[in-house]
């Protein structure tokens, strides 16, 4: 199936998003005015006297800043079975998510939570396709998040987690979506990432109308056609026959269904056995376009992209989360999701939030969102900047999360400086990296003056040069060199990882509760056991 009626569904938001770009405060004005009215009767509208509040400012006023250990006790109410806490519309699921350093999250969705999102997607669509008429003659792979390790424990009154990702969307759009696809949303359920790649491979090979590919991180992309080399002869054969022969057996309840898909593709095997597992541009000739992160440190995965799939077009996502849709990829832009939710900004000077008619060229702020799924005033803890508008509504970009530090003897290194860092010396010395990571490394001899670590993934030898480039970059920031000159620190290092670097650094992640979707790219690690995880070594 073409993806034509889901693109022509979305035409109508296309527009009305276009429109509003040239009205965000009366657009954001509209939309708190419905949480208050709509949630003013909920415990927690009750609580803050929603029904009293008339303006924006009186919002500000009246509800404080939250975070997720504020948040958390409401949802804890949720769970127990209690209705109309945080919202008067029903939770239809607890969405587990997790961050950088944060314990398990469980976000409330409600119907409205839901249509939120899809007034962020239907933009984004209609604009992508209309630019790219040929991608709708083929069908898309939308990246399929891993079920969390400890997703449902059974003790919540109110389901936990999304059963497919196009759940998110709900009823119809989801039915429609699902029609589109080119890999089941039930593969997601698959624990083993074995067994994950695989599956998802032999529905991808299967597939020669192939025409979009959607992920989250870059380096999804590439782990997975870094597996397809020694699959390639035994999924050749699962296509022949129709078969499904995962390295890891699955359970009846996942690969019934999944089997059920599978009917024998002689003539498709045919073609793959013509090529060669490291041709993606011969084996999928529809591939027109991969969708992933490329601001922050995911951009320094990108090159490593474009070589495993040369000439096609790489569009940078927007900023998006489990929580909310902060910004999409429109009309060559990334402007805020202005129809989806009510945001605020917090500028670095420390003054107050902002509004979005108030942010300004090049400034910097910290998003705070309120969501039809009962976040109010949550800071989701990411930093953007304001690079330019969309008619009078600001474009934003990504540039790392907010607070992430490591601060061994006082150099406060944060995670916006050595993405930085990381990209100029990559840039000078010329190197494409597969994975790096800056983290701090303790010696066992608490004698012994403790360092960071550059972790690096690279093909062949880097440069000599490399630590003492690093070393001369880092001492940029005042409280790092004066560590390093007191002897508090020793200069930086670096670590040469053999293979699955960022394999290794996800599995790990996943171990902590992480959905892989979550998992936003980082420069920086306040966490010293990387040693231990990595197979590599330091260079004499």
């Amino acid at each position: 199936m073409t993806s034509l009626p889901w693109i022509a569904l979305n035409a109508p938001g296309y527009a009305r998003f276009r429109s509003a770009l040239s009205t965000p405060e009366t657009i954001q004005r509209s939309l708190l005015r419905r949480y208050l009215r709509d949630n003013a009767g909920a415990a927690f509208g009750r609580t803050y006297r929603f029904a009293d509040i008339r303006t924006p400012e009186a919002y500000q006023s009246r509800v404080p800043l939250s975070s997720w250990e504020d948040v958390a006790p409401w949802v804890d109410r949720i769970a127990a079975g209690e209705p109309a806490v945080l919202t008067r519309s029903p939770v239809r699921t607890l969405e587990p998510t997790s961050g950088s350093s944060s314990a398990a999250k469980r976000i409330p969705y409600t119907a409205e939570m839901q249509r939120e999102i899809r007034r962020a997607v239907a933009p984004w669509i209609f604009d992508l396709y209309k630019d790219r008429p040929r991608l709708a003659r083929g069908c898309a792979y939308w990246s399929i998040t891993p079920v969390a390790l400890d997703e449902d424990d059974g003790s919540s009154a109110v389901r936990v987690g999304f059963e497919e990702d196009a759940e998110y969307l709900g009823g119809f759009w989801r039915r429609l979506v699902d029609s589109t696809l080119a890999v089941p949303g039930s593969v997601r359920h698959i624990r083993d990432m074995d067994s994950f790649r695989y599956v998802t491979l032999l529905f991808l090979l299967r597939r020669s109308d192939l025409s979009l590919i959607s992920a989250w991180h870059p380096s999804f992309l590439t782990l997975l056609m870094g597996a397809l080399p020694e699959s390639w002869d035994r999924l050749i054969a699962d296509i022949e026959r129709g078969t499904l022969t995962p390295p890891y057996p699955l359970s009846s309840a996942i690969s019934t269904p999944l089997a059920s898909r599978l009917s024998p593709l002689p003539r498709r095997a045919a073609e793959l056995r013509r090529v060669r597992p490291d041709e993606p541009v011969r084996i999928w000739p529809r591939l027109g376009l991969l969708s992933c992160w490329g601001d922050a440190h995911a951009a320094l995965h990108l090159p490593e992209l474009r070589r495993t799939f040369p000439g096609v077009e790489i569009q940078p996502k927007g900023l998006l989360a489990t929580e909310a849709f902060v910004t999409i990829p429109f009309a060559g832009k990334t402007p805020l999701a202005i129809r989806s939710h009510f945001f605020e900004f917090l500028p670095e000077d420390g003054e107050r939030p902002r509004f979005v008619h108030e942010l300004e060229p090049g400034g910097v702020y910290s998003v705070v969102v309120t969501t039809g799924g009962g976040l109010y005033r949550y800071r989701l803890g990411d930093r953007v900047e304001v690079t330019g508008f969309a008619g009078r509504t600001p474009s934003l970009r990504f540039l790392g999360r907010e607070g992430h530090t490591s601060d061994l003897r006082g150099e406060k290194l944060h995670e916006g400086f050595v993405a930085g860092v990381l990209e100029r010396v990559f840039r000078r010395l010329a190197i494409v990296p597969r994975f790096a990571l800056l983290a701090p490394d303790v010696p066992d001899d608490p004698a012994a003056a403790p360092g960071y670590v550059l972790y690096l993934e690279v093909g062949g030898q880097p440069p000599t040069s490399l630590a003492r480039i690093l070393e001369e970059e880092l001492e940029a920031n005042p409280h790092y060199r004066a560590a390093v000159t007191l002897g508090q620190l020793t200069r930086a290092k670096t670590f040469l990882i053999e293979k699955e670097g960022f394999s290794l650094y996800l599995q790990l992640c996943r171990q902590q509760g992480q959905r892989l979707g979550d998992v936003k790219p980082m420069a920086l690690s306040p966490w010293t056991g990387w040693r231990t995880i990595f197979p590599g070594r330091l260079p004499p």
